[in-house]
């Protein structure tokens, strides 16, 4: 249990880096960038992934896209907790969960049975009613949780596919992909910094080194949570989700004083029954 609560709280604290990094003058692609380094460096001298083994015979159709898709949703979600808030963002982020399942059962043939059923039929007005404002507000940034929801669900699907797709450990596919990532980040970086003239400054360093810890963390406590509940994956399945948008709504609401509505919090009670729902129905099965 200890390795779950500490994923949760990593994936949470990521949030709140984005959330308070809003107080200074950051470059969101530094910060991305930086990420990407620390998370790379310490997938390498931990999990200490079998380089010599990959070569072309890699699943490089999906580590290609997987690996641009991450900082591109990376940059949504920074975006998305700037303008919707951590508690939209982190609701989003956990809806979308729905995707690969959906994937699973239109590509894959998987089971769909009644409680799948009821869980997406609760699943979309809990979206809607989380995303909501008021109709004189102006500055509804939907379209950045939507995002944020849509590509982590593809990304999802994509690791995935990585694991059916190779006999690579999954450690030495990550670290390709963080790899790809810092690539098409660097390249981003360098391209602002000769045609927009923006200079690396150290506060993108210092942040991009917070977030590229507690986002390999994250994914570290949460691979370790599934090794200690091997038979019993959904417990981490339903936990993670559960407790990322509970932490972050609390976090959200107590600490940076985020501005709910009524039906913001019908929806977020929705989420939670729909991802409660979605465990049982994988327990079913």
């Amino acid at each position: 249990m200890l390795f779950l609560i500490l994923s949760i709280l990593s994936s949470v604290i990521v949030g709140v880096i984005f959330k308070i990094s809003r107080k200074y003058t950051i470059n969101t692609a530094q910060i991305v960038a930086w990420n990407y380094a620390f998370a790379i460096s310490l997938c390498y001298f931990i999990f200490k992934p079998t380089i010599t083994d990959i070569d072309a015979t890699a699943p490089w159709s999906i580590y290609v896209p997987l690996g641009i898709l991450l900082p591109s949703i990376f940059l949504f979600l920074a975006a998305s907790i700037k303008y919707m808030g951590i508690v939209k963002t982190d609701a989003a982020q956990r809806l979308s969960l729905f995707i690969p399942i959906l994937a699973a059962w239109l590509l894959f043939n998987e089971e769909f049975n009644t409680l799948k059923v009821i869980a997406f039929v609760i699943a979309l007005p809990a979206l809607l009613l989380i995303l909501s404002k008021k109709a004189e507000n102006k500055n509804n940034k939907w379209v950045y949780p939507m995002v944020v929801l849509i590509g982590f669900g593809t990304i999802d699907i994509l690791f995935k596919q990585i694991a059916l797709a190779t006999s690579l450990p999954f450690t030495s596919s990550l670290f390709i992909v963080f790899g790809i990532s810092l690539f098409i980040m660097i390249a981003i970086v360098i391209y602002e910094l000769i045609i927009k003239k923006i200079k690396i400054a150290p506060i993108n360093l210092v942040l991009g080194a917070l977030v590229g810890v507690f986002n390999f963390s994250n994914i570290l406590f949460y691979l370790k949570a599934h090794q200690a509940f091997a038979k019993n994956p959904s417990t981490v399945f339903a936990a993670m989700n559960m407790g990322v948008i509970i932490i972050g709504s609390l976090v959200g609401i107590l600490i940076f004083k985020e501005k709910l509505n009524t039906k913001n919090y019908v929806g977020l009670v929705f989420a939670l029954a729909a991802i409660v729902l979605i465990t049982i129905s994988q327990m079913t099965i």
